[in-house]
Parts: C-alpha cells; structure tokens; sequence
C-alpha cells in the first residue's frame, strides 16, 4: 500500500524541482527525503523520478502519484475543515419535538437565530401535540423536545432537564362578562360557569387544569371540548363558557374576550427543554439551548 506521508514529499520534490530544494522548504535532510522516495518507489514498483542532467524530474508514474498527491492533500484539508465545523456545531444534523404553543411563541425565533449562526446544520423538527413530546427523547428520537411540568412521572434516567419560563394560566372570558373588569380573578368566582377546555386529553396540562380547579374547591362544568387555543376563544366570546389559557396561547387574542390573571390558586406551567444526557456537550445542542433561553427572557420581559 502506497504511504500518503511520501506521496507528499514526492509532490515537494517535483514541484520544487529538487530534493534539496524540497528538503529546505520541508525541514528534513536531502537524505532523509531520498530515503523515503526510495521507500516509495519499492511500493509502487516503478520508478518515480529520473535523472535530466544535474537535476531531476518526474515519470509518469510520478506525475501520477503527484497528482493524486495533490488531490488527496484537499480531501485531508476538506474533513478537517468539516470535522471542525462538526465539532463546533456548525454542520451535523439535530433533531427537535416540540408542542404547539411552543411551535408559536418559543420555536421560529430560537430557530432563526440558530439558523443565522449555524446556517449548515441539519434540523429535523416536528410538532408532537396533543401527545407528549418527552417520549421523543427519552427512546433516542430526538436529541430535544420543549415539554410541560408539573408532572405525574419525572422523567427516565439519562434526561436532562433545563428550564425555560414560567407560562401561567389566564382566566379567558367573553368581553361582556360579569369579571371582565377585574384586574385579577379569583378561581373561585368559576366554580359555577360552563367551562370551554382543550385538555380532555391525559397529561400535564389537563392535570393542571383540575388541579387548580381542585384546590380552588370544585371540579370544572365541562360544556365544550375543544383542540386548540384559537378554537377555544371563539367558543367563549360566543358565551358557551370560560376557559384557562396558558399566556403562551394567547399570543393572538379574540376580540371577543379578555384574558385576566388568575389567583388563589394561579397555575402555572413551567416550559423545560429536556435533552440527552449523552447529547449536553454537543456544540447544536448548546447553541438551541441558547437560542431558546434567549427567547425565553425576551417573552417574560
């Protein structure tokens, strides 16, 4: 097998014209240099460089092999440039689940920043809603997923939990109702409304929901289900009922209702990423990270 290292000195050669001449501008004795051509000419089994005069030059089978020479010398230059770029979070591939308030407020402006500083990188990004995007990492599917505590079960070993923002509940009412003008609303002062929720679906937000409604004394009148925030609004502004909203859901607000805080209790959910513990050093991971604690602040500002 041919010796990449001599490939090289025998491109130096030919390219200075000499072996001396190669020998100064590499740092190495004439004879050390000549020593490895020979080497090299035994692996290749033909000769390499001929005698014109004084001085010498390629055969063939050198103009050969220093050409490939040359070749060879980008592609080591090509992969460690990417193995840097790699190493630094520049290129290489992250994946990222995520639920739909956050896929709003949270997500596009982390993802354009990361995109500004890691143009190169590969994202797989996908909404897991209404199911539970930490399944997604847990079973090494994902390297991150924004998710919601509180929660019944704490997460499998291996998980990293970092936490992003408190997002609390806002009381949502049709503009017309009896609590529209208070600055804040007791959860109590619900107990005996029709409620419009979209948590029928198990997890940590429907778990909030009657939890707060439990320690406010009384279990909610459901009266319409519905899949989203938006819809939700609309159903109250028609006066089939009141609802919890998280703050993050009401990026956009109906004009048909008003949002008030909440109090004794105030739920709140708190938003975390939670990536692999295996996945904490890489350079994408950290840099998404960043991007969405920045973004975080920003929106609790």
């Amino acid at each position: 097998m041919l010796d990449v290292r001599r490939m090289q000195l025998l491109r130096a050669v030919v390219t200075s014209g000499s072996v001396t001449s190669a020998a100064s501008n590499l740092g190495y004795t004439p004879s050390a240099i000549s020593q490895q051509l020979a080497v090299l000419e035994k692996e290749a089994g033909v000769a390499l460089l001929e005698r014109v005069g004084r001085g010498i030059r390629a055969t063939a089978a050198g103009r050969l092999l220093t050409e490939h020479a040359a070749i060879i010398s980008k592609n080591l230059s090509d992969a460690e440039s990417a193995l840097r770029d790699l190493k630094e979070g520049k290129t290489g591939q992250l994946s990222i689940r995520y639920f739909s308030t956050a896929g709003v407020a949270l997500v596009p402006p982390a993802m354009a920043q990361l995109r500004k500083h890691h143009p190169g990188l590969q994202i797989d990004l996908k909404l897991i809603d209404p199911e539970d995007p930490l399944p997604e990492v847990e079973e090494g599917r994902a390297d991150v997923a924004i998710v919601v505590f509180p929660r019944m079960n704490p997460p499998r070993r291996g998980v990293q939990l970092i936490h992003l923002m408190h997002d609390p509940l806002r009381a949502v009412l049709p503009r017309g109702h009896r609590l529209a003008g208070k600055r804040f609303v007791d959860l109590t002062d619900l107990a005996e409304e029709p409620w419009v929720s979209t948590e029928f679906v198990p997890g940590p937000c429907a778990d909030l929901f009657m939890n707060a409604c439990a320690a406010a004394g009384f279990t909610p009148n459901v009266a319409v289900e519905s899949e989203d925030y938006t819809t939700s609004q609309g159903f109250v502004a028609a006066g089939l009922g009141v609802a919890l909203i998280p703050k993050l859901g009401l990026d956009t607000t109906h004009f048909g209702v008003v949002a008030k805080r909440v109090r004794r209790p105030e739920p709140t959910r708190e938003i975390y990423a939670a990536i692999r513990e295996t996945s904490a050093d890489n350079p994408a991971v950290q840099a998404f990270l960043a991007a969405l604690s920045d973004v975080a602040k920003r929106i609790a500002t």
